[in-house]
């Protein structure tokens, strides 16, 4: 799953604001009134002016109709310009006559007047997350294309604005980094069947599957006039990509897989190796650095410290809200902890912060780990679809999760597997295609992409998957988390990958800049 720097936004947004006032009080200076002669002449000059082409209202594109629209962002005032149409789909496509669910999407059109055959396609992760709400995560990777291909952004049944399985919440607009994590089985199999009672009546959420989800995107491209797709899956929308691509090979042309989900693996299944791995990677960055040894010796040994500490004693902690600037309070338990570490883990610049704010938690102030946790929860609960992503791991992956006594010693645990096959006990399922989990083999063109410190689809998934595909490159970024696609030269790479769909002759040696975040001695920063 992909996450948002809301932080980073915030700054783009200050930025954006202070360079339009500079703009404006420029202008107010300089526009000092003319005398009558440039007064009279500039009326002149624009009464002879021709008038500028009507922007067009709508766009044909196969058989569909599209209409100009923005698309926004959560959290956020910024939006992006696209052409959308509402598309229209049985919930469930073996009843012809069953319910009919309206589906988002959206075109980025090229800037070029004749654009290529094929088409971009981004398919968000998650699962849950929306590829309209997406889309200005990966904009500066695929920008450069869009020169000469449109993008194609479908909300996925269940997501964003394709009839998404959402549920209110109790006590909603309190979410917390923490509280949720404790919940006993039995109070998340009561929330996930008060889930279902809001869901009953306008939603089936056994038809919100990987598969059922391809066909809906095969029937856009026969309504768009069957151009082929590259198509571009982030994290779990490798999987969606793959199914695809095993069930509708005419539509393919090329593949960009970041993040890669095989299709034999059952998503849950390596949470806690993967986590574990990857802290054990990070933190012997920090071993190897003397300056962060002697700040902070062994920061594994005292995360798995302060774990056992709250393991005994589960206690409230009070820390300043990030946004509000309140003081709040939260129950952090060993849970809660492993919940906030696997967020800090997914981004190098997060991860940077981990032994420093393990640390300083150790000591007492929970601030630097909790406050830092709150934007990144936020983030994620905005932009992630819980009832989609119920309906589709509990129909794919759950009868295949078992608890495995080796993970409970990890700062994870069997907690991961526990909770989704507390809620899949409840949650309805749907079929699943006897093939479904077969890896995926194809001679079309794949480039797939890997973080060298990913927590949750580490490089062997990548490896795994590269075996059966001839004509695939697979690329390890070195100190990079999780989704990669924006990482130094990648952009470039991507480019002509899809340009030049000949993943082997690729020129790949301005990856070798990229480097691992330099770990936080402070907070002022790395050691000088």
């Amino acid at each position: 799953m992909a996450i948002n720097g809301r932080t980073v936004l915030r700054v783009g947004i200050v930025a954006i604001g202070l360079g339009a006032l500079a703009w404006n009080q420029f202008h107010r200076r300089a526009a000092t009134p003319p005398d009558d002669d440039a007064a009279t002449a500039t009326v002149a000059m624009q009464a002879t002016r021709p008038a500028a082409p009507a922007k067009p209202q709508t766009w044909r594109l196969g058989s569909l109709t599209l209409t100009p629209c923005e698309l926004g962002q959560p959290n956020s005032g910024l939006s992006t310009a696209a052409w959308c149409a509402p598309f229209e789909v049985p919930e469930n496509r073996d009843d012809p006559h069953s319910r009919k669910i309206s589906l988002k999407l959206a075109v980025i059109r090229s800037s070029a007047q004749v654009a290529s055959k094929d088409m971009l396609v981004m398919l968000a992760g998650g699962p849950g997350q929306a590829a309209t709400e997406s889309w200005p995560g990966v904009a500066t990777a695929l920008q450069p294309l869009t020169a000469h291909r449109h993008v194609l952004l479908l909300d996925q049944r269940g997501t964003g604005g394709s009839h998404p399985l959402t549920c209110k919440e109790e006590n909603e607009g309190e979410e917390g980094v923490v509280d949720d994590n404790d919940a006993s089985p039995d109070q998340q199999r009561a929330e996930v069947a008060q889930c279902l009672k809001q869901l009953e009546g306008r939603a089936d959420p056994r038809y919100y599957t990987t598969t059922i989800a391809a066909q809906d995107l095969e029937d856009v491209r026969q309504a768009l006039g069957s151009p082929t797709f590259d198509l571009v899956g982030v994290s779990y929308g490798t999987r969606m990509a793959q199914q695809y691509a095993m069930r509708y090979p005419a539509g393919v042309r090329s593949m960009v897989l970041d993040g890669v989900v095989p299709n034999e693996l059952a998503l849950g299944e390596d949470f806690a190796r993967n986590l574990d791995d990857a802290l054990k990677a990070q933190f012997a960055r920090c071993s190897a650095d003397t300056a962060c040894r002697q700040r902070f010796n062994d920061p594994y040994q005292t995360l798995y410290q302060l774990r056992d500490a709250l393991r005994a004693n589960p206690h409230k902690v009070s820390f300043r809200d990030p946004q509000t600037y309140q003081s709040v309070q939260r129950v952090l338990s060993e849970n809660s902890l492993a919940s906030v570490v696997r967020m800090f883990a997914y981004s190098p610049l997060t991860a940077a912060l981990l032994p420093l704010s393990i640390d300083a938690a150790a000591h007492g102030d929970v601030g630097p780990l909790l406050g830092q946790a709150k934007l990144l929860s936020g983030d994620l609960s905005d932009t992630m679809n819980g009832g989609m992503q119920s309906s589709v791991i509990c129909s794919e992956d759950a009868d295949l999760l078992t608890p495995r006594p080796e993970d409970a010693h990890t700062i994870l645990g069997t907690r991961m597997i526990d909770t989704l096959q507390a809620v899949c006990a409840v949650w309805p399922r749907g079929t699943r295609p006897a093939d479904f989990h077969q890896p995926l083999k194809t001679d079309k063109p794949v480039l797939l992409l890997s973080g060298q410190y990913d927590p949750v689809t580490p490089p062997r998934y990548g490896e795994q998957v590269a075996k059966n595909l001839p004509q695939s490159r697979h690329l390890v970024l070195t100190g990079q988390g999780h989704n990669v696609i924006n990482a130094g030269c990648a952009p470039q790479i991507v480019k002509h990958f899809i340009e030049d769909l000949n993943p082997k002759a690729l020129d790949v040696k301005c990856l070798d800049r990229l480097q691992a975040t330099p770990m936080f001695i402070d907070f002022n920063g790395a050691a000088p």
